[in-house]
């Protein structure tokens, strides 16, 4: 039995080390921090701290997070100059700070470019949409299409 635990810790220890990690960082409709996760060689989860700026409208801060699942159109990176498309679903979170307050949610799609500059650094810019849903403050509820475009950075962990 002893054995038997020992060698499953060492499988979970090898197949959680090769998966790339990376750091980066955001602007755009806001400013986020993100974590990100290799699933794949081309998918990803990715975590990040938002201060989003929604629906551009500045005097409407939302503080909060987001979970987004990446994953690359495969087979199109050679063709686009080094540029990889990829395409993700996600859900945001957050407390609406600006007119109405609230908690808002947002599910959304993504659409995006990366491109690899030198092995631990990439860039990439990307655009979203989906319903976002307000729930409390000063308008009681909102339901309405949200969207974001951001430009950013990762840097792969060693």
């Amino acid at each position: 039995m002893k054995k038997t635990l020992l060698g499953l810790l060492a499988i979970t220890a090898v197949s959680s080390a090769s998966a790339a990690s990376y750091l980066g960082g955001s602007v755009g409709s806001g400013a986020t921090l993100h974590y990100q996760t290799d699933l794949t060689g081309a998918s990803a989860m990715r975590y990040g701290l938002n201060l989003d700026a929604t629906n551009f409208q500045f005097n409407n801060l939302a503080v909060g997070g987001s979970v987004d699942y990446l994953g690359d159109f495969v087979g199109t990176g050679s063709a686009l100059g080094g540029l990889t498309p990829y395409y993700g679903l996600g859900l945001g979170a957050g407390v609406v700070l600006g007119e109405g307050g609230g908690v808002s949610v947002y599910p959304h799609g993504t659409l995006g470019l990366r491109y690899n500059v030198t092995d631990p650094l990439s860039f990439f810019v990307e655009g979203n949409v989906g319903p976002r849903i307000t729930i409390g403050g000063t308008n009681a509820s909102n339901v309405m299409v949200g969207s974001g475009v951001r430009l950013g950075l990762n840097y792969r962990l060693p």
